[in-house]
């Protein structure tokens, strides 16, 4: 079995584009692994090797160093005594936390950002909801709702706040897809996406508002029924599984 490590990935985050003299070399390698991290490229548990990494990116181990530490701030490594650093996992305690920080986050970010909003903005959303409506994988599906959620949020101006949308967003969803495929499908979070975006249309920020809290809240209702069923052992440790 090819390490996922080393091996080169059939697609990368917009950041990799970048020229070195644009950004900092830690930073791109922290692009490049939180996107692998959050994608589910590298599972939960898998180790990331100083030396290794060094050597894929073509790098010393300081700026490995930095890009590992940056990624635990996040949430998203856990450095072991014995071990060293690996992906990190989630609980069910810690996804519905991360869950009303979504709420807060995002609710916030809509109200700043429904009254900017301009035809562009409605056509960018639409097109992610129809590729969301052409996807049948649960990581596609993960990928489109990671989109539409970021685009709701784009033109509230706001780049620290979208960022930290985006590593909220995202942080949860690579466990809560696979879940809530199980319980829902992808038709009802769909139904949800396509009221948002006319309430948008129409700029009624109240109702953004409302049917964004009750979609994020609804999530958190259905994982609460799986535990209750007692599905939450090993599934919460793995991530979305990738295509072949």
């Amino acid at each position: 079995m090819d390490n996922p490590v080393s091996n080169h990935f059939q697609k990368k985050p917009e950041a990799m584009t970048s020229s070195p003299a644009q950004k900092a070399l830690h930073e791109t390698i922290r692009t490049q692994l939180r996107y692998e991290i959050l994608s589910g490229i590298l599972p939960v548990g898998q180790p990331l090797k100083q030396d290794a990494l060094a050597q894929r990116f073509k790098a010393s181990r300081i700026p490995v160093r930095e890009a590992l530490r940056q990624l635990e701030s996040e949430g998203l490594v856990v450095h072991h005594l014995n071990r060293g650093a690996v992906v990190a996992g989630m609980s069910m305690d810690q996804i519905f936390e991360m869950l009303d920080i979504r709420i807060a986050l995002e609710c916030h970010a809509a109200k700043l950002s429904v009254p900017n909003m301009v035809e562009q903005d409605f056509q960018t959303m639409e097109k992610i909801l129809e590729a969301y409506s052409k996807a049948d994988s649960v990581q596609e599906w993960a990928e489109y709702n990671r989109r539409f959620h970021l685009a709701l949020g784009s033109a509230s101006n706001n780049r620290r706040l979208r960022r930290l949308i985006e590593e909220f967003c995202l942080n949860t969803d690579r466990y809560t897809h696979v879940l809530m495929s199980k319980a829902t499908g992808k038709e009802r979070p769909q139904s949800d996406h396509y009221r948002i975006l006319e309430a948008c249309r129409r700029r009624d920020v109240p109702a953004v508002v409302q049917l964004l809290e009750e979609h994020i809240t609804e999530t958190k209702r259905e994982l609460l029924a799986i535990a209750r069923a007692g599905d939450d052992r090993p599934t919460l440790a793995r991530p979305t599984p990738t295509m072949a």
